[in-house]
C-alpha cells in the first residue's frame, strides 16, 4: 500500500509530529512560523497562519496537505478546489492532541510509531501530575492568552495548568474555541484573585509592567508577589507535542517555585 510521501504542513504541530515519528523526510513545505525541529526551518515556507502561497504549494507537488482549525478554512477550500487532498485537524484538548497524533500516524502508515509517541506523551503528563500532588496548596492561575482584549486560556492550556498543579480561575470558559468567547474583564480577574499570572501573547513578548499598571491590579496576589511569568507561544499555544512536554514543564516549574 502506498502512503503520502510529499506532505505540506500549514501549521507547526503536524510538522513537529512528523519529525518525532521519524518521517521528517516526507515534509516538503512548512509554515513560516515553524521553529521545531530546527532542521524543518530549512524546508520551503509556504504559509502564514491565515495566508498561503498557492503557487509555492503547487510547485512542491504535494500528495497530502495538513491544516488546522476553522481559521484555515478559506485556505483549505481553495486547495480542495485546486484538486489537493487536505486533512484539517481541529484539536482543542489534550485528548484531541493525542488523537491527532494517532490519526496522523494512520494517514502515513506509521500507526505503531504514532501509538508509541502518544503513549510516551501520556506517561510524561501522568508523571507531572503525580509530582504536582506534592504541592501543599494548588495556586490559582490566570493564563493570559492575549492582553487587549484580555483573553483567558484555551482548553488544552487550562488542562495543562491543572496537570502542572494549578487551578485556572476561568474554568467555565475553557471549552470556548474562539478567542472572542474567552474575553474577560480586568475587574473580574481582580475579583478572582489569582496567585500566579502566566502570559503568552501570541506573536509578541509579554510586558510585565503593562500588567502591573492595570487599574486595581496591585490588589491581585500574583502582581503583589511578583508572580507574573511568560511562556513563549511556540511552547504552549500550538496544540501539539511541544505543549505536552515543554509547555507543561515550564508551567510546573513556575508553580513549583511559587509554592515553595
Amino acid at each position: 500500500m502506498s502512503y503520502p510521501q510529499r506532505i505540506v504542513c500549514l501549521t507547526e504541530e503536524t510538522t513537529e509530529t512528523l519529525y518525532l515519528l521519524g518521517e521528517g523526510n516526507r515534509v516538503v513545505g512548512v509554515s513560516g512560523y515553524t521553529v521545531r525541529p530546527p532542521e524543518a526551518r530549512k524546508k520551503p515556507r509556504i504559509s502564514a497562519y491565515l495566508h498561503a502561497r498557492f503557487d509555492k504549494i503547487e510547485a512542491l507537488e504535494p500528495d497530502l496537505i495538513l491544516a488546522f482549525s476553522d481559521l484555515q478554512a478559506d485556505i483549505v477550500n481553495e486547495l480542495i478546489r485546486r484538486g489537493y487532498t487536505v486533512v484539517t485537524f481541529n484539536q482543542r484538548s489534550i485528548a484531541e492532541i493525542l488523537e491527532m497524533i494517532r490519526m496522523l500516524g494512520g494517514l502515513i502508515g506509521c500507526t505503531s510509531k504514532a501509538e508509541t509517541l502518544a503513549t510516551s506523551l501520556e506517561t510524561g503528563l501522568d508523571n507531572v501530575r503525580m509530582t504536582a500532588k506534592q504541592f501543599s496548596k494548588r495556586p490559582r492561575v490566570f493564563f493570559e492568552e492575549w492582553d487587549d482584549p484580555l483573553i483567558s486560556g484555551i482548553e488544552w492550556v487550562e488542562e495543562l495548568v491543572e496537570v502542572a498543579g494549578g487551578d485556572p480561575i476561568f474554568p467555565e470558559l475553557r471549552h470556548s474555541k474562539l478567542g472572542k468567547d474567552r474575553i474577560v474583564s480586568p475587574d473580574e480577574v481582580v475579583r478572582r484573585q489569582p496567585d500566579i499570572i502566566v502570559g503568552s501573547w501570541c506573536g509578541k513578548s509579554l510586558q510585565k509592567k503593562k500588567i502591573e499598571s492595570r487599574q486595581d491590579w496591585q490588589q491581585v496576589p500574583a502582581v503583589r508577589n511578583g508572580q507574573i511569568h511568560e511562556i513563549k507561544s511556540a511552547y504552549i499555544l500550538q496544540p501539539g507535542p511541544a505543549a505536552l512536554t515543554e509547555g507543561v514543564r515550564q508551567l510546573h516549574e513556575i508553580f513549583t517555585k511559587a509554592t515553595q
